[in-house]
């Protein structure tokens, strides 16, 4: 390929990271980029100069890669950075006043001054948060959290420790009863043998004994669906793939939970990452699938030791790699692909083109994943919490599984609680447990303040009233009720909270996090955070009537014609504010 290259070139440190990468392919663009931004803490033109050299990437469509993630810099910065939540629940949790001290003590948000604003960094349960990174011949990373700007003024002095820390509120570890939390604080999460005790690879054990069809027929008939807001039927996905005749076939495990309020996933990962090992082998070898993707969102430090520990110690136990605990014929591995904040790469397709080596931004559908996915081939994508249920399924059976929860909503359910809060954190309850009892775990609010909404799925999600808390979080019960469970985020607002600066963060939030790729969702997104701004702030075009119509508008357009979810869903928590809570009355009066 003939390459026109600027002139630049690569620094020793970045010559010798990329070259490590010497006969690659394009699928290796992302890692590549990763090399360097952990070497040197930023891209120079000089070292996207070489990465395209040595992966035959043009160098258009190399930086549209590198421009594409937050994580990065394609401008000078320091090796170390500290990267602040602004997000829904940190900034419930006193965000603004942390940015607002740093501001005083180390000077405005910026590379000069060592410290970012950040969308979601996924440790809701522990707000406001930050995450301190250090680049250098071993890469440095830590999340703080719960944090405040003394400790951060401090870490963007010195410098994030080697530990991988970020430990994960788990309010009913140990508990009886629980299934996908029972060994979450409980096991330790870096010992394959303290899994098997706890009853680690049984579950594998007995799917390779009924073959493939079998572990799928147990699936659907479990009803199992998706845990990542679509609820999609995980044996029939399953099914479709290892109907297809090309081959080979691809399992994805999509693990970059990017929704703002969103962290049951990481608690998986960090509590119990050899069950998320198992757990993909299983659908691996359902579906036909001789390799697996697990995407990690590139903030999740602590996820990704704990999934490397656990992935290199069972290909040494023989529970990857080939013929899989002795059975022939079954050869399956796992590859971590981190991602490098992006929240549309979330979605299934998006993931399909950031692993391949480009933007990440969503394809059109048809054809679906299962015909035609990662590299083309046939591939599952399911997400953390999803594949956890299968080993559950298997040992318990199929009848025991949807004896837990409703008839149409079956088996445990995570929930993220975080916000106005007494006990945050990931709890476990069956399907059909009403939002009342599941917020009476977790405290309520705390002491001396009322409960203003609640918002269920997250940013895309919707709120729901205080007069309505016998909803039973099914996902019938949610639709019907005209909101959604999404991915399971519960985030609680209190009488103090200031319900117009959290809906401009979630119109900044989308603006933000478009991929661009479509009209409808490029525009409409910031003609959205522009018209809630002069809402919010009573300085209207013509009247506040007139803003409120063009809000509605654009949230229809967004919806009706977007490509993918993020800007079909855009405008459900604004709509919501407007519509359950009244939120337009408040704002002009």
């Amino acid at each position: 390929m003939d390459l026109k290259l600027l002139d630049a070139e690569p620094s020793e440190a970045e010559r010798v990271v990329v070259d490590l990468f010497t006969g690659a392919g394009r699928d290796q663009l992302l890692p590549a980029l990763h090399a360097v931004n952990d070497r040197v803490g930023w891209i120079s033109q000089g070292a996207l100069n070489h990465i395209c050299r040595v992966l035959h990437v043009p160098p258009a469509e190399a930086y549209g890669v590198a421009s594409f993630y937050s994580l990065f810099s394609l401008t000078e910065r320091p090796a170390r950075i500290v990267h602040i939540c602004v997000d829904l629940a940190c900034r419930l949790n006193g965000a603004q006043p942390l940015c607002d001290r740093l501001t005083d003590e180390l000077g405005p948000a910026g590379a000069r001054s060592g410290w970012l604003r950040s969308p979601c960094l996924g440790v809701c349960e522990k707000a406001p948060a930050a995450l301190a990174f250090e680049a250098g011949e071993v890469a440095k990373e830590q999340l703080l959290a719960p944090t405040n700007a003394g400790e951060v003024i401090a870490v963007a002095a010195t410098g994030p420790t080697r530990a991988a820390d970020g430990r994960a509120e788990v309010p009913q570890a140990g508990q009886a009863g629980l299934r996908l939390l029972k060994r979450v604080g409980v096991v330790d999460p870096e010992s394959l043998d303290d899994y098997r005790a706890a009853g680690g690879y049984a579950a594998l054990r007995t799917a390779l004994r009924l073959g493939p069809a079998d572990v799928i027929r147990e699936i659907s008939d479990a009803g199992l669906v998706g845990r990542g807001g679509a609820a999609f039927p995980t044996g029939r996905k399953w099914d479709a793939t290892a109907r297809q005749p090309v081959r080979p076939h691809h399992l994805v495990c999509n693990a970059d939970e990017s929704e703002p309020g969103t962290f049951k996933d990481r608690l998986l990962m960090e509590g119990d990452p050899f069950a998320v090992i198992e757990s993909m082998t299983i659908a691996g070898f359902a579906a036909g699938c001789s390799r697996g993707y697990l995407y990690l969102r590139g903030e999740y430090p602590r996820a990704l030791h704990l999934l490397r520990n656990a992935i290199s110690k069972a290909r040494e136990r023989n529970f990857l790699g080939e013929d899989v605990m002795g059975h022939r014929g079954f050869s399956f591995d796992i590859e971590i692909r981190r991602g490098a904040g992006a929240y549309i790469c979330g979605e299934e397709t998006a993931i399909f083109n950031s692993i391949e080596g480009f933007r990440g931004e969503p394809r059109s559908k048809p054809p679906f994943p299962v015909e035609s996915g990662l590299f083309g081939r046939p591939t599952v994508v399911n997400n953390v919490e999803t594949l956890v249920n299968v080993p559950l399924i298997l040992t318990e059976g199929c009848e025991a599984y949807r004896r837990i929860g409703t008839g149409a909503s079956t088996g445990p359910k995570l929930f993220c609680l975080s916000g106005n809060v007494r006990r945050p954190g990931v709890y476990e309850v069956p399907f059909g447990t009403t939002l009342g009892e599941l917020l009476d775990l977790a405290g309520g609010v705390p002491p001396g303040r009322e409960l203003r909404a609640v918002l269920l799925g997250g940013a895309a999600g919707g709120f729901v009233r205080p007069d309505e808390l016998d909803l039973p979080l099914t996902l019938e019960d949610a639709r019907a009720a005209g909101t959604t469970l999404g991915s399971g985020v519960v985030l609680v607002l209190d009488d103090t909270a200031d319900l117009g600066g959290f809906l401009l963060r979630i119109a900044a939030f989308f603006r933000d996090e478009s991929c661009g790729q479509c009209v409808p969702c490029r525009i409409g997104t910031v003609r959205q955070e522009e018209a809630l701004h002069r809402l919010v702030g009573k300085r209207p075009l013509g009247t506040s009537a007139a803003d409120l119509q063009l809000l509605r508008e654009v949230g229809q357009v967004m919806r009706d014609s977007s490509i993918c979810g993020l800007g079909q869903t855009a405008w459900n928590a604004i709509e919501s504010a407007l519509d359950r809570l009244g939120y337009a009355v408040e704002a002009a009066s």
